[in-house]
């Protein structure tokens, strides 16, 4: 095939047909002084709203926060030639914007070359000013967790701030002779630490109607889980020590979880640490916990008997009233509203008291 003016070949001389039909073009693009790969492949009837288009991980790079832009470009444009100069403009464009960021060229080298040491795959995300990269990274269990690197303008001299959903904070050490990777195992080492926490989370998640956090992630020691009759158990769980005896406290009527109380006082010399929480909770505590194998979570999911709502912002329903023929769940700032309007209230020492907004008992 020949080149010439119209031709892809006039604008990119490196990008060469791969067929006789000008369908499948493969080869480099050429702009702000960086050569990129490119491969293009065009239907039969060379529309280019149906190209396939590859392209190094360079260029996706530069392209990014350009999806948009490109995808127009890449349907406005009424051939291949003309689509290639708007790319080539869109590049320089960018290379423009990232001189005027203040970063030296070196610092987009050497960030290239240490991506390439960690391996494409593991980039998730990187922002369009290039200083904030989300790498991902699996434990032993096969759990996908992300490292969030934030680097400063005078990377490498200066240290990277890192972040990850972990239950404690990492001192990632640095010095002017490491690179990512090294941070990388870092974070490998750090979840390695919680292999045993994390396993034993996951089975309260998957065998008990857990009511907060909504959604847990890696990072929280705290479950509440649900008990039944309007009443649950809020654990604090040392992610050092997951074996241990978690902090508990108890919420709901009284005259429900008083006797839980009673037996996990009666029965704290029965905690094993060589077994999991689960088995050791319902051993102490005297209880089988209600399991999405035999219940709903909608049994569970009360709503507030004063606004008619289950979630109030972050809060659910907390209190319930005491008697046993009533036993109405509340949000804490529904009910304190509530009692605070009505004249018979009294407060002593901070605890605040009134009448059952159901069935009037005083507590």
């Amino acid at each position: 095939m020949l080149s010439g003016p119209g031709r892809p070949a006039s604008v990119c001389p490196m990008l060469l047909p791969q067929n006789t039909q000008g369908t499948l073009y493969d080869g480099f693009i050429t702009a702000g002084g960086k050569e990129y790969r490119l491969r293009i492949q065009l239907p039969p009837s060379r529309e280019l709203n149906r190209a396939r288009i590859d392209c190094d991980w360079r260029l996706q790079l530069v392209l990014q926060d350009k999806q948009d832009i490109f995808k127009q470009r890449l349907e406005q444009s009424s051939d291949l030639t003309t689509f290639l100069v708007e790319l080539q403009n869109l590049l320089e464009q960018t290379s423009s914007q990232q001189s005027s960021m203040g970063l030296p060229p070196q610092y987009f080298t050497q960030l290239v070359q240490e991506i390439d040491k960690l391996g494409w795959d593991r980039l998730v995300y990187i922002d369009p000013s290039f200083r904030s990269l989300q790498v991902q990274c699996r434990d032993a269990c096969q759990r996908e967790h992300i490292l969030t690197i934030n680097l400063h303008n005078q990377y490498p001299q200066m240290t990277p701030t890192c972040t990850a959903d972990l239950p404690a904070k990492v001192n990632f050490k640095w010095s002017q002779q490491d690179s990512l990777q090294g941070v990388l195992l870092q974070f490998e080492k750090a979840l390695a630490q919680y292999q045993d926490f994390w396993d034993i989370m996951e089975e309260l998640d998957k065998s008990t109607w857990v009511l907060e956090p909504e959604k847990p992630s890696y990072k929280d020691t705290v479950r509440r889980i649900a008990l039944g009759n309007n009443a649950s158990v809020q654990i604090t769980v040392d992610p050092a020590h997951p074996r241990m005896l978690p902090e508990c406290r108890f919420l709901g009527a009284d005259h429900v979880i008083n006797p839980i109380k009673q037996s996990l006082n009666a029965n704290l010399h029965c905690w094993d640490p060589g077994q999991t929480l689960l088995p050791n909770l319902q051993n102490v505590l005297g209880v089988d916990f209600p399991s999405p194998a035999n219940s709903s979570k909608e049994d569970f999911n009360m709503a507030c008997s004063i606004c008619y709502a289950y979630r109030l912002g972050e809060e659910i329903p907390d209190k319930a009233c005491d008697d046993p023929r009533c036993s109405r769940p509340f949000h804490a700032t529904c009910l304190i509203e509530w009692l605070r309007a009505l004249p018979s209230t009294r407060m002593s020492f901070n605890v605040i008291f009134g009448e059952c907004p159901y069935c009037s008992k005083v507590g």
